[in-house]
C-alpha cells in the first residue's frame, strides 16, 4: 500500500538507477579515445505499479539494461571497405617498390644502358673505328654493362617476391593470433552473459579485433544466440565460439619456385576466395612480380637472340670467324645472360663488317637492331617493349594508388558515419551528465523529503495535549 516507506523506496530506486546513469557517462567519458570504444546508455525503465482501488500508483524506476550503441550496417559496411583497402593498399606498397627498382628515368637506368650499348655499336660502324681495338673493348663493356644490369633488376625483383614470401608467414601468423584472441573473448562474453547482462566492453574489444581481421583476410560474422559470434572466411569457419581454427603455410614448387601455400593448418586443402592484404599480397607474389620478370625475361632473350643472329653473319677484324655469337646463346633470361667466352677471350672476334673486306655493315646494323620490330609479333622495338614495361608499371601504380585513395576515403567516410552513432561526444556526455546529476539530486530531495515526513509522524504524532 502506498506510503511514506513506499516514497523512500521510489527515491531509492531513482537514486541508484542514476547513479548507474553516471558512472556509464563516466565511463564514456573515460573512453572517449579508446580504439574500438562504443559508447553506453542506460535504458531506465518504470517499475510495476501497484494496482489498488481507486488505480495504479507508479512505484519508481530501474536499471533495464546498459546497452552499447552500435549500427550493424555501418559496421558491416566498414569491414568491406576496410578489406578491399587492404588489397589495394599492399598491391601500391608493390608497384612503388617496382617503380623503385627500375629507377626510370633517373642515371644508368636500363634505358641508359640500352642506349650505351646501341651506340657502342654504331661507334663500331664508322669507317675510322672499324678496326679500333678501343670500340671493341667499349662494346664489351657496355654488353657487360647491360648484362649486369639486367641481372640486378632480375635478383631485386626475386628479392621482393621473397620478402613477400616472407610477409606471409607473418600476416599468417597474426590472423591466427586474432582469431585466438576472439575465440578467447567469445567464452568471456558468454560466461558474462550468463545472468542476462551484457558484456559491453568485451563486445567492443572483440569487434575491434574483428575490424582488423576484415584488413587481412575476407570476414563474415554470424551471433549466436550465446552471445558468441562465428568468424568465417569464405564459407569456412575461422572461429566457432570458443574454438578457432589456425591457418598455415605449406612450401610447393609454383612458377618454379619454391612458394609457401596458405592451407588449412594439418592439412592440405588450399585456402581460395582470398581478400584484403592477404589477397594483395598473394597477387603481388603469383602474378604482378612474376610478370615483371617474364617481361624481363623476354627482353633479355630477345637481346640475345636477334644480336646474335647478327653478329653470327659477320666477320671480325680481318679474319674470318663468320658463326661466332656475341652472347652466350645456352644463357638467355635476364637472371642467366653472359658474353660468349670467346668473345671475351678475343675482342677481334666482334664482328662489325659482312665480308672479309671491312665494310662495318654488321656492326651498322646492329646498331640499327634498336629502330627494328623484333618484339611483340614484329610489333615493337627492344626499347620500346623496355619503355612499355615502364609504361605499365607507372599506369598500375597510378592505378593502385588511386583505388587505395578511394578505399581510403571510404573507410574514413564510413568510419566517421560509425563514430556519430556509436562514438562518444563528450559535449553530449557532458549536457547528460548535468542533466542526471540533477536528477540524482532531486532523487536524494525525494528521500529527504519522505525522511522528514516520517519524523513528522514517528516524533510528531500521539503526543496529546502539548
Amino acid at each position: 500500500m502506498p506510503g511514506l516507506f513506499q516514497g523512500l523506496e521510489i527515491g531509492k530506486r531513482a537514486l541508484l538507477s542514476h547513479q548507474v546513469t553516471l558512472q556509464t557517462i563516466g565511463h564514456n567519458i573515460a573512453n572517449v579515445n579508446t580504439p574500438g570504444f562504443t559508447r553506453q546508455r542506460v535504458l531506465i525503465t518504470a517499475t510495476r505499479p501497484e494496482e489498488l482501488t481507486y488505480g495504479s500508483v507508479g512505484t519508481g524506476i530501474t536499471v533495464d539494461d546498459v546497452r552499447h550503441v552500435r549500427d550493424v550496417f555501418l559496421r558491416s559496411q566498414f569491414r568491406e571497405a576496410n578489406k578491399a583497402l587492404g588489397e589495394w593498399s599492399y598491391k601500391e606498397r608493390t608497384m612503388t617498390q617496382i617503380e623503385s627498382i627500375l629507377n626510370e628515368p633517373q642515371t644508368d637506368s636500363m634505358n641508359d644502358l640500352l642506349n650505351d650499348f646501341w651506340n657502342a655499336w654504331s661507334a663500331l660502324s664508322t669507317a675510322e673505328e672499324a678496326t679500333s681495338a678501343s670500340s671493341r673493348n667499349a662494346i664489351v663493356a657496355e654488353a657487360s654493362k647491360l648484362i649486369n644490369g639486367l641481372h640486378q633488376l632480375h635478383t631485386q625483383l626475386t628479392s621482393l617476391r621473397d620478402s613477400i614470401d616472407d610477409d606471409l608467414n607473418a600476416m599468417t601468423s597474426e590472423i591466427n593470433e586474432l582469431t585466438t584472441e576472439i575465440a578467447n573473448i567469445n567464452q568471456q562474453v558468454v560466461s558474462a552473459e550468463l545472468g542476462g547482462n551484457r558484456a559491453n566492453d568485451l563486445r567492443d574489444e572483440r569487434d575491434r579485433l574483428i575490424d582488423r581481421l576484415s584488413t587481412l583476410i575476407d570476414v563474415r560474422t554470424k551471433e549466436k544466440s550465446d552471445g558468441s559470434e562465428t568468424v568465417s572466411m569464405g564459407a569456412m569457419a575461422l572461429v566457432d565460439g570458443s574454438s578457432s581454427f589456425d591457418i598455415g603455410t605449406v612450401t610447393q614448387k609454383k612458377f618454379g619456385v619454391s612458394t609457401e601455400i596458405l592451407v588449412w593448418q594439418g592439412t592440405s586443402i588450399e585456402l581460395t576466395n582470398l581478400s584484403g592484404e592477404l589477397a594483395g599480397l598473394t597477387q603481388s607474389r603469383d602474378e604482378i612480380i612474376p610478370g615483371y620478370l617474364d617481361k624481363l625475361n623476354e627482353l633479355a632473350r630477345s637481346i640475345v637472340e636477334e644480336v646474335n643472329a647478327i653478329h653470327r653473319q659477320g666477320y671480325g677484324d680481318g679474319k674470318i670467324v663468320n658463326g661466332v655469337d656475341f652472347f652466350d646463346p645456352n644463357y638467355t633470361d635476364a637472371a642467366t645472360i653472359r658474353l660468349n667466352q670467346e668473345i671475351l677471350t678475343d675482342i677481334n672476334k666482334i664482328a662489325a663488317s659482312a665480308s672479309i673486306d671491312g665494310d662495318n655493315l654488321i656492326a651498322l646494323q646492329l646498331s640499327g637492331l634498336r629502330n627494328v620490330s623484333v618484339m611483340a609479333n614484329g610489333s615493337s622495338t627492344i626499347d620500346d617493349f623496355y619503355h612499355s614495361i615502364i609504361g605499365n608499371v607507372g599506369i598500375e601504380t597510378s592505378e593502385a594508388s588511386s583505388f587505395t585513395g578511394n578505399y581510403e576515403l571510404l573507410v574514413h567516410q564510413t568510419e566517421n558515419s560509425r563514430l556519430s552513432i556509436e562514438g562518444v561526444s563528450l559535449d553530449e556526455e557532458m549536457a547528460n551528465l548535468v542533466k542526471f546529476q540533477h536528477a540524482y539530486d532531486a532523487a536524494a530531495r525525494v528521500i529527504t523529503t519522505m525522511d522528514e515526513a516520517l519524523d513528522t509522524v514517528i516524533l510528531g504524532m500521539g503526543r496529546v495535549g502539548l
